[in-house]
Order: C-alpha cells, then sequence, then structure tokens
C-alpha cells in the first residue's frame, strides 16, 4: 500500500505542464517555462508541455488524457484560476479529480497574500488527486508560479520531504 512518508532516497517523477491561454506561445510562456526549468532542476523528468486554450472541453481533454497515462505522476498547469470570463480551468478540471487537496488552494492564497495583499481573493488554485496522478493548478503569472512551486510543490513532490509528501500516494513507491 501507497503511503505519504518520507523516503531514504530521491525518486525522480514524471510531471506534464500544462499552460491554459488563448494567447501565450512557446516563445512567450514564461509561466510554463519556469515551472519546466524548475521540475528539471529538481532532478524530475518533463513527461509533456502543453498550452492549451482556455476552453472547458479542450482543457478537460487534455488533461483527463495526461490523467489516463499511467507514466505521469503530476501535472502542473498554470493559468485560468482567476475570475474572468475565459478562466475556465476550475470548471474543467475539478470534475476529474478523485479527491481534493484544500490546503494546496489555502496555503497558496496565505503565502500569495504576503506578496499581493487582499489581491490574492481572486485566484481560485487549487489541488487534487485524480487516478493517483497529482494536479496543482496555480494562477497563470510567473511570481504565482513561482510562489506556488518554491512554497508548496517542490517540497510535496519529493520523496525526501519529511514529514510527509505526495511521491508515495502517486507512485506506489
Amino acid at each position: 500500500m501507497a503511503n505519504n512518508k518520507a523516503q531514504e532516497s530521491f525518486f525522480p517523477l514524471n510531471i506534464a505542464v500544462v499552460t491554459v491561454s488563448d494567447t501565450r506561445t512557446e516563445e512567450d510562456d514564461t509561466s510554463g517555462g519556469y515551472l519546466q526549468k524548475e521540475l528539471v532542476s529538481a532532478g524530475h523528468r518533463l513527461a509533456e508541455k502543453h498550452i492549451c486554450k482556455d476552453d472547458v472541453y479542450r482543457l478537460r481533454a487534455l488533461i483527463a488524457n495526461l490523467v489516463a497515462d499511467t507514466s505521469i505522476h503530476a501535472i502542473l498547469v498554470t493559468g485560468g484560476t482567476g475570475f474572468t470570463r475565459r478562466d475556465n480551468t476550475v470548471v474543467a478540471i475539478k470534475p476529474l479529480l478523485d479527491s481534493s487537496i484544500d490546503g494546496f488552494g489555502e496555503l497558496f492564497r496565505a503565502l500569495s497574500y504576503q506578496e499581493i495583499g487582499s489581491s490574492t481573493i481572486q485566484s481560485r488554485a487549487f489541488a487534487g488527486l485524480s487516478n493517483d496522478t497529482a494536479v496543482f493548478c496555480m494562477p497563470g503569472s510567473t511570481g504565482a508560479c513561482k510562489t506556488a512551486w518554491e512554497g508548496i510543490i517542490a517540497e510535496q513532490l519529493n520523496s525526501e520531504h519529511k514529514p510527509c509528501n505526495f511521491v508515495g500516494r502517486i507512485t506506489n513507491h
């Protein structure tokens, strides 16, 4: 049975990065690029990288396909978590989750408050597990991705992080 206790050695994960945007391209996707660079620097492998239009059904289909791929351990989604009419990440992805990681959104907003004050209430950052894959959804700004990665995600995807992390839960390692 998988557990969430720290392990003795580092276990590299296969991680997909998805940028949700109607306008970004590979050339100017600084948020997705940041996440890609950081996960590789941490010793993980970039499984796939996508830029997906902020469309409920395209995004849901993409995430469903990534979750169905049992070689992918985690998905980092940046963008589409605000309150504009085109912010569809919450609507697209939440129905795919088997369980919610409520503490991610709570902690993200607490950390973000230190940087942007009350504007953090406009973030609907969230995370959950789907088919034993961790899915972390954060705002589209590079600063928000840095806050989420450095303040939460990097440790929770590190098998050596104590007292607990998600690696044993998403890898059966």
